[in-house]
């Protein structure tokens, strides 16, 4: 067993190696979601929330982007970045929320509300930006609904469980699209509790794309980012997290010292609350990526140019 774990290691060092290699020859980039597997976001040159991603790619000078992540974070790097090749390892790493809002629909219900502004999250295909006004991520949505005036009439999609949850913190009473995240949609409050009374002294860390029920009983609710902040900056040692069980590893490597405990799933007993989209990319496929510089995601330029105003007003807002 002890010769087969050191020919495993061996092998994934020497995949490293290459990939690095690659990245060096090449001038390109490897950008990771917290969600990803644990080895490539070790291998990344960044690793952030939706926000941090859409951000690097607009700064950075690399010839090619390596998005590590799902397909739509692929298309924000390309909307943002025209100039530059951008890969994908796996172009089958799509996203439950973003197919929850088909574009042809999403413009139909847009119909029904005349005269609204369309606020979109950022999990969402480029054809869906094209028809929205502002784009905002879990990081900056509140910000920026509170800039527009109290009595503004907005669309928000098309997560229904992040828009109520800024429409009860803001009093606003945007119109919701009724889409939602397959991970964040399935923890169990029942399990949650569970876990609580187990470790009393735990912190319930939640993502706001979870469910009304779960954001109740959480003693702290924030983006992808801002949970690994605050449990960076808390003086308790013992956090329950209730979003997808990637971003622990960055909170571990943070905080050596504390615990982080995966909240399941309602079907699982197990603490495995993972994005079965985000983890389709590997390292295999990562090297191979580079390797060949396939897939490359590639957008219609009109498309493009529709979808970036919305993401630019974002950033521009944040």
């Amino acid at each position: 067993m002890l010769k087969n774990t050191s020919i495993e290691i061996s092998e994934k060092n020497n995949l490293k190696e290459k990939i690095q290699k690659l990245c060096k020859e090449k001038n390109a980039v490897i950008m990771a979601h917290y969600y990803q597997p644990n080895d490539i976001q070790d291998i990344a040159h960044f690793v952030g929330d939706s926000l941090a991603l859409a951000q690097w790619a607009k700064q950075t000078n690399a010839d090619i982007i390596v998005v590590c992540g799902v397909h739509f974070m692929g298309e924000t790097a390309k909307i943002l970045s025209p100039g530059k090749k951008v890969l994908i390892p796996d172009l089958n790493a799509g996203c439950s929320l973003a197919d929850s809002c088909p574009a042809d629909k999403f413009e139909e219900f847009i119909r029904q509300y005349p005269g609204y502004k369309v606020i979109s999250y950022v999990n969402t295909t480029a054809a869906v930006k094209a028809l929205t006004d502002i784009c905002v991520t879990s990081t900056n949505a509140r910000k920026i609904v509170e800039q527009f005036p109290s009595d503004a009439k907005l669309i928000f999609g098309p997560d229904k469980n992040l828009g109520d949850y800024i429409n009860s913190t803001t009093g606003r009473k945007m119109i919701l699209w009724n889409g939602a995240c397959h991970v964040h949609e399935q923890f169990s409050l029942e399990k949650i509790l569970e876990l609580k009374a187990q470790y009393p002294d735990a912190l319930v860390l939640a993502h706001p794309e979870c469910k009304k029920p779960v954001l109740m009983v959480a003693d702290f609710i924030g983006s992808t980012q801002a949970l690994l902040n605050y449990a960076t900056q808390s003086e308790k040692r013992r956090f329950i997290i209730v979003t997808e069980s990637g971003v622990i590893h960055e909170m571990k490597k943070k905080n050596p010292g504390k615990e982080f405990i995966p909240a399941p799933p309602i079907d699982s007993s197990c603490g495995c609350s993972e994005c079965n989209f985000m983890r389709l990319n590997t390292m295999e496929k990562l090297y191979n990526c580079l390797l060949n510089e396939q897939p490359e995601i590639l957008i219609d330029e009109t498309l493009r140019r529709k979808a970036e105003k919305s993401i630019l007003q974002m950033l521009e807002m944040s």
